[in-house]
């Protein structure tokens, strides 16, 4: 079986995305890799099988919209086999009466990042960013890398060294 094909060749905008990546993690002072994948395998169960990790080190980080005047977003990272418990944690968080899973458009549009590489590093201040408490348990996770060509692999601890809040139950084990 072939190894998956290499990743498409950096655009001037990947490049200056990467650019500010690495500055955000260089300013934790926590080690960190970037690894880097195939755009069609960036989605967590292909990326995990294709290069060999383990799908209870990888940590997704996903967008969730309060329904309010304005929206309140916030960005969630729990570990990929957890489910986010948006319609009780999150909203009551958020404090509003309706909480769900941001589009793509929207994440794309908020963040500058396409589903399968949204990473919790260098999202605008007004989205803060919550941590289950569970990520925090692990020696390594595998993060996006604001790219799909692209994941960030380092202790947990790189997340609350860029101001994270930790919460805990903030995923459910899967159904």
């Amino acid at each position: 079986m072939a190894g998956p094909a290499p990743a498409a060749r950096p655009t001037l905008r990947s490049v200056a995305v990467q650019d500010e990546l690495v500055a955000t993690l260089d300013a934790t002072g926590v080690e960190y890799e970037l690894v880097p994948c195939d755009p069609a395998l960036a989605d967590t169960a292909a990326f995990c099988e294709a290069y060999g990790y383990a799908i209870e080190d990888s940590a997704n980080t996903i967008l969730v919209v309060g329904k309010a005047d304005p929206p309140r977003y916030v960005a969630c990272v729990v570990l990929a086999h957890t489910r986010l418990d948006v319609n009780k944690v999150v909203r009551k968080r958020l404090q509003t009466r309706k909480a769900s899973f941001a589009g793509a458009d929207d994440t794309e549009r908020l963040t500058g990042m396409t589903i399968g590489g949204v990473t919790p590093f260098g999202l605008p201040a007004a989205v803060p960013v919550w941590v289950d408490a569970r990520v925090m348990t692990r020696d390594t996770i595998v993060l996006g890398g604001a790219s799909r060509d692209r994941k960030v692999l380092a202790s947990p601890r790189i997340l609350t060294a860029t101001g994270a809040t930790v919460i805990e139950g903030l995923a459910l084990d899967p159904s």
